[in-house]
């Protein structure tokens, strides 16, 4: 199945959190949109490998995507090593998408700074055609995609540009309560984390509001580019 673009995270609930209303909006446009998760979740003190499992199935229908890996790595160790990387290109030879998200590089969990350095060097790595993969006994071709953007998770950054995601906003929100083990229960005996907390989903909504009224717009969803980003005309980015 070729994708036009791959959103890779490293737990369950980080696209979700990150940038889902951006997927929902792009899989509204006819986009082909697919989710990686690089570990299933399995630290997460709430919940458990296999509720989060059923979770993230849940959230990917919400969203209308056309398709949700887990890759299986260890959670709590994504380890940026040749074996690893060699994974990731696989998904990204067998997807063959125009565009990647994955994380910003600044974090504060090490997991989702280690999966900004794996993805980075899988999306180089993946053009090199004397680096050579199967997938299930069939060697692959080799694959870059054109562009890569950076989602925001805990810590900000200056963006270099925030899509509109109003007229989606609230399949967003529908697909993070999907996640029902790790945020707000108040009838959940499990220990209570900082997603847990009654605020916590509300301070994502926040942010996005924020982000949304610096274009002018109810929401927003930030992104960072690395490489300047061209345009045709200066009427495509006026809204």
């Amino acid at each position: 199945m070729k994708l036009d673009i791959l959103a890779i995270g490293a737990h369950p609930d980080d696209i979700e959190l990150s940038c889902a209303a951006t997927v929902s909006k792009l899989v509204r446009q006819g986009k082909n949109v697919g989710i990686l998760d690089l570990t299933e979740g399995e630290l997460g003190t709430r919940g458990s490998r296999s509720i989060r499992k059923k979770e993230a199935d849940a959230a990917a229908k919400i969203l209308g995507i056309q398709t949700r890996v887990s890759l299986g790595l260890s959670d709590g160790n994504i380890e940026v090593s040749q074996s690893n990387v060699t994974k990731v290109i696989q998904m990204i030879r067998l997807f063959q998408p125009a565009v990647l998200l994955f994380p910003h590089w600044l974090e504060r969990h090490p997991d989702h700074e280690h999966a900004h350095q794996l993805c980075r060097e899988a999306w180089f790595y993946s053009g090199l055609e004397k680096i050579r993969t199967k997938y299930r006994g069939k060697l692959q071709d080799p694959h870059r995609p054109k562009k890569y953007f950076h989602f925001m998770q805990k810590y900000e950054f200056q963006p270099s540009f925030i899509v509109d995601v109003s007229d989606v906003y609230e399949t967003k929100k529908e697909s993070l309560l999907a996640f029902r083990s790790q945020f707000y229960d108040p009838k959940s005996k499990e220990r209570e984390t900082i997603l847990s907390s009654r605020i916590f989903l509300e301070s994502v909504y926040a942010r996005d509001r924020h982000f949304g009224s610096l274009i002018n717009v109810e929401y927003g969803e930030p992104f960072y580019s690395l490489e300047p980003l061209g345009l045709n005309s200066f009427f495509e980015i006026l809204m």
